[in-house]
């Protein structure tokens, strides 16, 4: 029979063989009131529209920045984190311009649903062997887990704002437990990024306006994944062929050098998402979208968002063999992606796409007719002399589809939550 636990020391033993017994890298324990300036850096985060369109942050300030607020009866917080390191550097693909890159957190399988079970087994043992109550948060509550994470001593936020870790690098997921069980705190880890800016000087949207200062605006990440409507069309050379997400501030860091790969097979990359032909994914239905990501983060923003960034990392592939499928989208259901397809039709090709003004005339949707018009003036200023034109392909007046959006296209305007946690400046 199981003895109760009512000695601190041996909840913290039995918290730390659970948690590595579970798989998770590291775990750490922190007090609710640990990180005293927290509140006022996120309303200036928010204060400064760094947010951009996560409402949800905003709406949620009082609670994310005090935990105490979300749950009074916490007294300690213990701060666990799961290693999803890469086994190759994530930017290699990024020479691939026929291929997408998909950020190496959205390779395999949620990592909301690979922590939460095995959180809420710790948790329940906790509360089994020493009583009181416990909460458990994943990335998904109005929680400050890179806050807490410092202080409880896994790491330091790097000028990125990520979690640096001397032993893991960026690669790290964090969940957290709250309980009723006073713990005592570990020590908060020291900032180590020194001098370096290898992070900043890394991003290829310029996100961040200072060191440890992140505005989610500029951000790929969030261009491409909590953004729900047309990619601002500054950004879009940028992006390059990054169809989901962007790990080049978290690769930059020199700390990955002590980075292990992933050691949990669901959070090792799949063959097929390592970098799947641009190709391939234009063609996509929803049917085929949800089964090709079941399981996978990516399947949240829905398939027209996805293929939308696909058609932005298309109009930058420079590979006509493209075009057709580019061309094809031009009649899709959704506004979202005919849009993106004007664009990286104008992109692949300029020289025919002069020739296609007619087509706008019926669109109704006003954000497509916006890029019609934006894109007929860069074609046109590309435009070659009649003598140098190519003659459209047969078929190549296409009839604009009047049918509504699809049930996804729809579904992606409203408020909803994704991974912006990762990212925002908390």
């Amino acid at each position: 029979m199981r003895t109760s636990i009512s000695d601190p020391g041996k909840l913290r033993d039995l918290i730390d063989r659970e948690a590595r017994a579970a798989g998770f890298a590291a775990v750490a324990v922190t007090a609710p009131d640990a990180i005293p300036l927290a509140p006022a850096r996120l309303e200036e985060f928010v204060a400064a529209g760094f947010h951009g369109s996560m409402g949800w942050i905003e709406e949620t300030l009082d609670r994310r920045a005090r935990p105490a607020t979300l749950w009074p009866e916490v007294r300690s917080i213990v701060v666990l984190a799961m290693n999803y390191g890469p086994d190759r550097d994530p930017r290699d693909v990024l020479a691939r311009p026929d291929r997408g890159a998909i950020s190496v957190y959205a390779q395999n399988r949620d990592y909301h649903e690979v922590m939460k079970g095995r959180l809420k087994e710790i948790a329940g043992k906790i509360v089994s062997r020493a009583g009181g109550d416990v909460k458990v948060f994943v990335d998904t509550a109005p929680v400050m887990e890179k806050p807490l994470a410092e202080a409880a001593g896994l790491g330091w936020q790097g000028k990125h704002t990520n979690l640096v870790s001397r032993e893991h690098g960026s690669w790290l997921f964090l969940g957290s437990i709250f309980t009723t069980a006073e713990l005592a705190p570990d020590r908060r880890e020291d900032d180590r990024c020194g001098s370096c800016r290898a992070c900043l000087d890394a991003c290829p949207t310029n996100a961040f306006p200072a060191p440890y200062r992140l505005d989610a605006r500029r951000c790929i990440s969030y261009l491409t994944i909590e953004n729900k409507g047309p990619i601002p069309r500054e950004f879009r050379t940028a992006i390059g062929n990054r169809i989901y997400g962007c790990d080049d501030c978290l690769a930059a860091c020199p700390w990955n050098k002590f980075a292990r790969a992933a050691s949990e097979a669901r959070l090792a990359a799949r063959e097929d998402l390592r970098a799947p032909r641009l190709a391939d994914l234009l063609v996509l239905d929803d049917a085929a979208f949800r089964t090709l990501f079941s399981g996978s983060p990516v399947k949240r923003i829905g398939r027209d968002r996805f293929v939308r960034n696909v058609l932005i990392a298309a109009g930058n592939s420079g590979d006509p063999a493209l075009k057709g499928r580019v061309e094809a989208r031009l009649a899709d259901a959704s506004p979202l992606v005919r849009g993106a397809a004007v664009w990286a039709l104008s992109r692949l090709a300029p020289e025919e796409f002069a020739d296609r003004i007619g087509n706008a005339e019926n669109e109704d949707d006003p954000d497509v007719r916006e890029e019609w018009d934006a894109a007929n003036q860069y074609a046109g200023l590309r435009r070659p002399s009649s003598a140098c034109r190519h003659p459209l392909p047969a078929g190549g007046e296409r009839r604009v589809a009047s049918t509504p959006a699809s049930p996804s296209s729809r579904s992606s305007r409203g408020k909803g939550k994704g991974e912006g946690q990762r990212n925002e400046d908390k």
